[in-house]
């Protein structure tokens, strides 16, 4: 069974093969919603889209293991991409390759996940 590391919360999990990386999570008591760079949190944690994959609130970074989650569909791409509104599309420029949705990611095998990750406004990966 695959182990699924979470660095900010410094806790290990035993998942299924195949599971719901937002379920599983959440059965753990691993925080997901973090709102606007900390603003907002509670409301995020009722007022999202319950894993539908168009809120972006559930967004993570996963830094080792990236191979190992199921490939990013229709839904999450166009999340990350071509949400003005969402907290995600800002999040995702400049992890293109690390960065997914909690709720649309299927864990298959071993990976270190960064929950919560921060938005950089003023980095050099947002205005390029």
């Amino acid at each position: 069974m695959p182990i699924v590391h979470f660095v900010n919360e410094k806790k290990q999990i035993e998942v299924p093969a195949g599971a719901n990386l937002r379920a599983e999570a959440i059965k753990a008591g691993i925080r997901l919603y973090d709102g606007l760079n900390g603003f907002g949190a509670k409301v995020n944690e009722v007022f999202n889209c319950h894993g539908f994959g168009h809120c972006g609130t559930c967004r993570v970074k996963i830094t080792q293991g990236a191979q190992n989650a199921s490939p990013m569909g229709l839904m999450e791409t166009v999340t990350f991409k071509y949400n003005p509104l969402g907290p995600a599309m800002l999040a995702y420029i400049g992890n293109e390759d690390t960065m997914r949705l909690a709720c649309r990611t299927q864990v298959n095998g071993d990976m270190t996940v960064e929950t919560r990750p921060p938005m950089n406004l003023t980095g050099e990966n947002f205005f390029s």
